[in-house]
């Protein structure tokens, strides 16, 4: 491989002979930006594509998340067994089936929307998730069609679970090449004020519903209401979709509107979505992402899928006393979140991942054995103390993410990393969890069980590169006004000589 810098690729003797020659080497190496280079954010539209996938990413988790906040009664619906422990492991296996399909779903969407364009495929997953959701809630129960019942539910979950395969990798890549790079955490942040908007709606109406209908009515019916739900919202979502455009960094892929030249080094300009080239050229990265994504996703979906399950199963409370203490720390972490996502734009993503990921290899203990002690605000301590922690890797990993791989391969590479490491990591921490605390009778397994996750996430951030306020790899600088350009360009004009 040659030497990036000619004057360690060639005599030395030779550059001092030829200086005007080299120079002019260097300059066509690494050419200086020009204004056209820059991406110039245009705002209103940074905030329309902010607000689309934000809401389409909150509908896609509010059809995810009904089905965990509804484990222990569709468990009852679909697995009559007579044994309790067994109808939750059976229902979060499936749960965990929805998962098992992400990577396929990452492989097939992810690609594809590196070839024909983010918002296509933004608008097919959230066609495809809305159909899976609203047909989960038409299935009969199994005492009217016997095997059919589950065998049906598992169908739809898969459905349910291929479309999310496309889903976060789209609409963090649609956010991130978006948005200005000095602001890139601050809007990355509202795709993840999306998911738990999703998981609230989806905990508000279910707490609603167990409050409101005794245990008859929701096996019975009641249980179907907030899957029926998703097909209007799912309506909703792709109508929002629709009507954007697509980011600047496709259109220049694309030799589109957006105006890049070859100054901006490392920048792409073909669009191959090539699967076998995501493995192939990209297998470390991959890595890293698979890396911080298990150990995001095992804490996420600790906390905000079987919590609530966790203190109706296995400590005795009311699965509408579960849900109210989570809906409620939920929406604190909603009311931060943008902060986060300032605050890593302002000291980095790095700081702030860390800072999550200790947080939960040092206070998940303490905080379990706080929602063990009895009493509505110990538990409420003891959550916010994980909240806190996931809130400094929500705000901030949607920015964190993208900025891993280039443009040509962005969505492709992030769909795989994160459904890969989603299947493995993710949707299976309630099943395991569950299983663990079965196996060894110790209500602590999800602490134990979120700090190993931890422990490898603090080594993933150790090597993961900082690229807060850094145009995203393989594109141009992206600002948020012509004088911000002019003065990336005036900067890097050599100072004059006298």
């Amino acid at each position: 491989m040659a030497a990036s810098d000619p004057h360690k690729a060639a005599d030395p003797e030779a550059v001092k002979r030829h200086p005007a020659l080299f120079r002019a080497i260097r300059k066509r190496r690494n050419p200086r930006l020009r204004r056209t280079d820059i991406t110039v954010t245009d705002d209103q539209a940074v905030k329309r594509a902010v607000k689309a996938a934000s809401l389409g990413n909150a509908m896609e988790w509010f059809d995810f998340g009904i089905y965990s906040y509804l484990a222990v009664t569709i468990g009852h619906v679909f697995f009559p067994s007579g044994n309790d422990t067994t109808q939750l492991l059976s229902s979060f296996a499936t749960f965990a089936v929805a998962f098992l399909v992400r990577p396929l779903g990452g492989m097939f969407f992810g690609p594809m929307g590196d070839k024909i364009g983010r918002k296509k495929v933004l608008a097919l997953t959230m066609i495809l998730m809305a159909i899976g959701t609203f047909a989960i809630g038409l299935i009969p129960s199994h005492g009217t069609i016997g095997l059919w019942a589950p065998a049906l539910l598992i169908l739809f979950r898969m459905l349910q679970g291929f479309s999310t395969g496309g889903e976060y990798g789209g609409a963090s890549t649609f956010i991130a090449e978006y948005a200005p790079d000095k602001r890139r955490g601050f809007f990355g942040s509202f795709l993840e004020f999306g998911t738990l908007a999703g998981y609230v709606g989806a905990a508000g109406l279910v707490t609603a519903l167990y409050a409101l209908l005794d245990t008859g009515q929701m096996e019975s019916w009641g249980w179907r209401i907030p899957f029926l739900v998703a097909g209007p919202l799912g309506l909703v979502g792709l109508y929002l979709r629709l009507r954007l455009d697509e980011t600047p960094a496709f259109q220049k892929l694309e030799g589109g509107t957006a105006h890049a030249s070859e100054a901006a080094d490392g920048v792409e300009s073909t669009a191959k979505g090539d699967l076998a080239k995501i493995f192939r050229e990209y297998w470390p990265t991959l890595i890293l992402c698979i890396a911080l994504v298990g150990a995001y996703n095992i804490t996420d979906y600790m906390l905000l899928s079987y919590m609530p399950t966790h203190l109706s199963d296995e400590l005795g409370y009311s699965e509408t006393h579960g849900l109210l203490i989570l809906l409620a720390v939920m929406v604190f972490l909603m009311l931060i979140i943008s902060q986060v996502g300032k605050l890593s734009d302002r000291f980095g993503r790095k700081p702030l991942l860390m800072t999550g990921m200790l947080g939960f290899l040092f206070l998940s203990l303490p905080s379990f054995l706080l929602i063990r002690q009895d009493g509505i605000p110990a538990i409420t301590i003891g959550m916010l103390l994980l909240g806190l922690s996931l809130v400094c890797m929500l705000g901030t990993m949607s920015a964190a993410l993208p900025a891993l791989f280039p443009t040509n391969v962005r969505y492709g590479s992030l769909s795989v990393g994160y459904n890969l490491s989603a299947s493995l990591f993710g949707g299976t921490t309630p099943l395991v969890i569950t299983a663990l605390i079965s196996w060894t009778g110790s209500n602590l397994m999800p602490a134990y069980y979120a700090m190993a996750a931890a422990l490898v996430g603090v080594i993933a951030v150790a090597c993961m590169k900082e690229t807060a306020n850094q145009p995203l790899a393989g594109s141009p600088p992206s600002v948020e006004t012509a004088e911000e350009a002019a003065e990336l360009v005036q900067a890097q004009s050599p100072d004059p000589k006298f």
